[in-house]
């Protein structure tokens, strides 16, 4: 196989199909003179993604044989390049779907699938697939598609690497800054893939709507642009290519898909006969949200626990061994508990001793605490999505994270994407994750927006501080909803999820 030119393509897309085309032709063209065997183009290239109503949507949206797909199939040929496509796509059968199609260097439609998850207003103009998309087997390798909201949830590409995809084709529609920083570059690492993402640039809601639409929301018109920053991304998690903020750009890499062969500990740490629950139907919160927010600490002494909780801390991490008895005597007349390590997992201590063990490999305990609930997580648990996804499920609020990370992208990408995707608070020796209010598209935000939607609110544990003071929010734990009909939890296509459940 050798290496393989990739292109990650970033346009801006109108309300104009004709122009849209001329667009992504132009870039085309422009990505195959640079050599590239592969070619991505952004999600919904031949409309922008705003409809009166489901009608309207129908359509404009692309029919098999028509001249949009018809040309783009048209240009793979004239190339003889391989080409990912994601447009929104009338079916034969009546439904609408945000469908990724790629097209071989022969022009023959090579597979096809539709979006799982839907975003927002999406959901009332299209519908979700009911199949998980094809592993595509060709000369560059074996090839999985999916598109932007499917990237911000950790199933479908979980379960493209599972199946065997090397190389993961991503269509983006998006304004929010964290995909490039956080969503996108955390799937390959924790999948151990490649992953080509491209994304919009330009307004992605009609210009004429623009200013009221902002006002609504508080949000400068600038942030509702495509974010940009196409990215070629590598299995270790690094950033190979990266497209600019703004304007076009057609991002290339060379990459070798035979290195996402090497699995190792982002599958063996799998336990998958835990996962059974994350196929199950959602069931919302069951219980109430916790405490608007909750000290805590993490201490790097036994003999700190005391100073810890006198200061007041409710929730505090000690990070080096120690005599259960002895920290529950220095938590003695507060209400304060404490996590460490032992041997073969995790205990949770408070003042009248040891009140809750969590041991590694089994499916985590969320314990009931006076300002909301809380689970542990140890060791090798701590790079596997699914752990975190059966935790969020039983409606934990903060987790303890217990262990060193091995790899520069479990602390740099891993928790943060943790605590983001399952709207989780997370306390771990290097640092502290908790969630931030100003989370849920379209209701106005308490501070300024600046393209972060649900990337966490990290304080580090600096080198040789004895004790690290953190607050984090429990009650945010509660709200999933990134936008209308969005839950980040509830929303995972659970329906489709054998790959993660099974092997």
């Amino acid at each position: 196989m050798g290496l393989v030119r990739v292109a990650a393509v970033q346009l801006e897309a109108t309300q104009d199909v004709s122009e849209n085309l001329a667009t992504c032709l132009r870039l085309i063209d422009d990505a195959a003179a640079r050599g590239a065997q592969l070619i991505v183009l952004p999600e919904f290239c031949n409309h922008l993604s705003w409809y009166a109503d489901r009608a309207q949507a129908r359509e404009r949206a692309t029919r098999p044989g028509d001249p949009f797909l018809t040309s783009l199939s048209e240009r793979a040929a004239r190339h003889g390049v391989h080409l990912k496509v994601n447009v929104t796509h009338a079916h034969p059968d009546g439904t609408t779907g945000g469908t990724n199609f790629l097209f071989g260097p022969s022009g023959e439609l090579l597979g096809q699938c539709d979006k799982q998850t839907l975003m927002g207003s999406e959901n009332d103009f299209l519908n979700p697939g009911g199949q998980v998309g094809p592993i595509v087997d060709t000369p560059l390798g074996r090839l999985g598609m999916y598109a932007c909201m499917e990237g911000v949830l950790p199933e479908v590409a979980r379960g493209l690497a599972l199946r065997g995809a090397q190389v993961l084709l991503n269509s983006l529609n998006s304004f929010a800054t964290d995909e490039a920083s956080l969503h996108i570059p955390v799937r390959a690492a924790e999948n151990r893939v490649w992953v080509v993402a491209a994304n919009k640039i330009g307004p992605l809601l009609p210009i004429e709507h623009l200013p009221r639409i902002s006002a609504g929301l508080g949000v400068p018109p600038q942030w509702l642009h495509g974010a940009g920053e196409s990215q070629i991304v590598a299995p270790d998690g690094t950033v190979v290519a990266r497209g600019p903020r703004t304007g076009e750009a057609v991002v290339i890499a060379d990459i070798d898909p035979a290195l996402a062969d090497a699995k190792g500990r982002a599958f063996t740490a799998r336990r998958p006969a835990l996962y059974g629950p994350l196929a199950q139907p959602p069931h919302g919160r069951r219980h109430p949200a916790g405490a608007p927010s909750l000290n805590v600490a993490v201490v790097r002494s036994p003999d700190a626990v005391a100073t810890a909780a006198a200061d007041g801390a409710e929730l505090i991490l000690l990070t080096v061994p120690a005599d259960p008895s002895a920290v529950a005597t220095a938590l003695a007349n507060t209400t304060a508990h404490a996590v460490l390590a032992q041997a073969t997992g995790g205990v949770l201590v408070g003042a009248q001793g040891v009140v809750g063990r969590q041991e590694q490999g089994e499916a985590p305990c969320v314990f009931a605490m006076p300002w909301g609930r809380l689970a542990i997580v140890i060791g090798e648990d701590s790079i596997v999505p699914e752990h975190f996804r059966l935790a969020a499920l039983d409606d934990a609020d903060v987790v303890v994270v217990l262990g060193e990370p091995q790899e520069p992208w479990e602390l740099a990408l891993g928790l943060p994407e943790r605590a983001a995707e399952n709207r989780l608070n997370l306390v771990h020796s290097q640092a502290v994750f908790s969630l931030s209010g100003d989370f849920t598209l379209w209701t106005q935000w308490e501070g300024p927006f600046t393209g972060r939607i649900s990337h966490p609110i990290i304080t580090e544990a600096k080198p040789g501080e004895e004790v690290t003071h953190a607050v984090v929010a429990p009650a945010q734990a509660a709200n999933r909803l990134v936008s209308r009909n969005t839950d980040l939890v509830d929303g995972r296509p659970w329906r489709l999820l054998h790959a993660l459940i099974e092997g």
